[in-house]
């Protein structure tokens, strides 16, 4: 571990980069005082689109304490370096498990239907906190969940907004693949989008693949996203799904986003 900084009398140093949010970079990091692992999520202070989008992210996750949802731990900002940027960090609670997308690369590739019946309920109340808080998190995915011992957590809020105000960038936020017809659309993107990403994070974790694979496979993104946009279809469902998962995915991947189950709802279904 290298680069040891200090702000206000905490030190701690930052390690090695464990992945990427929607904005900016993660990076895993130790408290000096008392050896306490935890993640810091960084951004260049000369890009004013991450440094606004984790200013966000870290005003959004200090608002909310649910056990699904990652932990806000603070932040602060250190200097430019003769070969390093001034940063802006946030920092996070650390989960050694990794991402949902990152387990199921481990166990093979997919997950057996009793582990992701688990798992979305976990994401489920996660959503649910989230929605009666007046926040979407826009961008639910595999790589955006992540996987402690006690339940998964909800995490990367790069994307998130309030219910009712504009996007950070505006413009279409989130994943393509993951993301509800409404939001390809660039119209609002309510709770009912994160509703439609968590139907494609199911069809993620059963196959291990991205939904709509084989009806995209080979298209441009341009030719992905108007399927999304403007067909009538949905994200084909797993064969092998059980007859209560079929039901699941349906009450989620209805296109017309009134029509959609809310997560209190879902929360009541017998897949889960």
């Amino acid at each position: 571990m290298e680069n040891q900084q200090q702000k206000q009398g905490f030190s701690w140093i930052r390690g090695k980069a464990i992945g990427a949010g929607s904005f900016g970079t993660v990076s895993l990091a130790v408290n000096r005082a008392d050896g306490s692992l935890f993640a810091v999520k960084s951004a260049e202070m000369g890009n004013s689109g991450e440094i606004a989008a984790l200013e966000n992210e870290r005003q959004i996750l200090e608002s909310l304490d649910c056990p699904q949802v990652i932990r806000c731990l603070g932040g602060d900002d250190t200097a430019a370096e003769p070969s390093k940027p001034a940063m802006k960090n946030v920092f996070l609670e650390y989960m050694p498990g990794g991402s949902l997308a990152d387990l199921m690369a481990k166990l093979g590739g997919k997950l057996d239907e009793s582990l992701v019946r688990i798992y979305t309920r976990g994401i489920l109340l996660g959503l649910e906190f989230l929605h009666k808080s007046g926040i979407v998190h826009c961008d639910i995915k595999g790589k955006n969940i992540l996987v402690g011992c006690e339940s998964v957590k909800l995490a990367d809020f790069g994307a998130a907004k309030r219910v009712g105000a504009k996007s950070m960038a505006g413009g279409v936020k989130g994943t393509p693949l993951w993301m509800a017809p409404e939001a390809v659309r660039q119209e609002e993107q309510g709770a009912a989008s994160d509703i439609w990403s968590l139907g494609c994070t199911v069809i993620e974790m059963l196959t291990g693949k991205a939904p709509w694979g084989e009806a995209v496979s080979g298209s441009s993104p341009m030719v992905a996203m108007y399927k999304i946009a403007c067909s009538n279809e949905i994200p084909e469902l797993p064969s092998f799904v059980s007859s209560a998962g079929r039901d699941f995915l349906a009450k989620c991947l209805c296109r017309d986003p009134c029509s959609r189950a809310s997560a209190e709802e879902l929360l009541r279904h017998p897949f889960v």
